[in-house]
């Protein structure tokens, strides 16, 4: 009787929040309503610098109450305390969910997984599926410790034949080269591909504005076959009202471009060289994100520049930096 009491209150729990949180692998938030129903969209945090463990999961709730969407959060977890350890290089829990997600979006730096990990990663990739890379995932992997695992090739740095400059440079077009920007002194400010917003592509559907504190990165190794739909120039300060600094290039800060690895099935990417926690405190960069994902599950018909992208809850983003994160953070915590 108290376990089926039990079931019933979690039942309703649910029912009344619409969210489940697991607190092994991740946090689960769940809709009912909205032109996302049926999708499933995985979002991985775990970088150690630009706080995607607090930008994920808000990200996740606004496409998951606002669109309907079905999202899990993972983060990079310490085994043995159990708590959300950005800095912990080689534990991401719960990958098995990118086995029926429809979309994958990714804030991950310089991780070595256990090769049972990343096998989902490379399962999905496989498969073609759709992904959204911010920010770090252009150098999503470093393998130090185990340089014959068979995704040592994931290297940022790898010689690999066919997988030089590794999985950054393979799917989205681009590894870490350098910062173009001064870091932690000038911003980024988002300039809109002329022939694209003439085009009126989808991505860039109600996007007028995007500032950010995060630098412009260094892009110079884009295939042809990428769409630049943003360039990015320097900002002479960490304001939105800072000047801009003209004495610098512009350099892509998002593009679209497809992929495809050995006998796997052609897929698509967006990526963004924006994705800092503190960017997200602009709303145009989470229309930014919420247009991708309509457009890489093809519903652009939904894309709507009216549509709400307001945060969810509270939201107070640290600062960016190593070892800025919240101790002691546990999985529940970001529910």
């Amino acid at each position: 009787m108290k376990s089926l009491i039990k079931i019933v209150c979690a039942a309703l729990f649910f029912a009344l929040s619409g969210s489940l949180v697991f607190a092994q692998n991740g946090v689960t938030f769940l809709q009912f309503e909205g032109n996302g129903n049926g999708k499933h969209i995985v979002l991985l945090a775990a970088d150690d610098e630009y706080r995607s463990e607090e930008s994920m999961p808000m990200m996740a709730k606004i496409l998951s109450e606002t669109y309907g969407f079905k999202t899990t959060v993972l983060f990079a977890i310490d085994p043995e305390s159990g708590n959300v350890v950005p800095n912990y290089p080689n534990n991401i829990p719960g990958l098995e969910h990118l086995v029926d997600a429809d979309l994958m979006i990714m804030l991950i730096r310089f991780r070595e997984l256990p090769d049972e990990q990343t096998q989902y990663i490379a399962d999905y990739v496989q498969a073609g599926k759709p992904i959204i890379a911010l920010r770090t995932s252009t150098h999503a992997f470093a393998y130090q410790k185990n340089p014959n695992s068979k995704f040592a090739k994931y290297d940022w740095q790898s010689k690999t034949s066919g997988w030089e400059r590794g999985f950054g440079q393979k799917i989205f077009g681009e590894t870490w080269v350098a910062h173009h920007g001064i870091h932690g002194k000038e911003g980024t400010r988002a300039l809109m591909d002329g022939i694209n917003e003439n085009a009126k592509h989808p991505i860039l559907t109600g996007v007028e504005d995007i500032w950010g504190p995060s630098d412009v990165y260094t892009v110079k190794n884009l295939p042809d076959s990428a769409n630049v739909l943003m360039y990015g120039q320097s900002t002479l300060g960490l304001t939105e009202y800072s000047q801009l600094n003209w004495k610098k290039s512009i350099m892509p800060i998002a593009w679209t471009i497809p992929y495809q690895v050995e006998e796997g099935t052609e897929g698509m990417a967006f990526v963004t060289t924006m994705g800092a926690s503190l960017d997200f405190n602009s709303a145009d960069l989470r229309r930014l994100i919420v247009n991708a994902s309509h457009y890489l599950l093809d519903m652009e018909s939904a894309i709507d520049p009216e549509s709400s992208v307001e945060i969810i809850g509270n939201y107070s983003p640290s600062p960016f930096g190593f070892g800025t994160f919240r101790p002691g953070m546990k999985v529940a915590d970001f529910k």
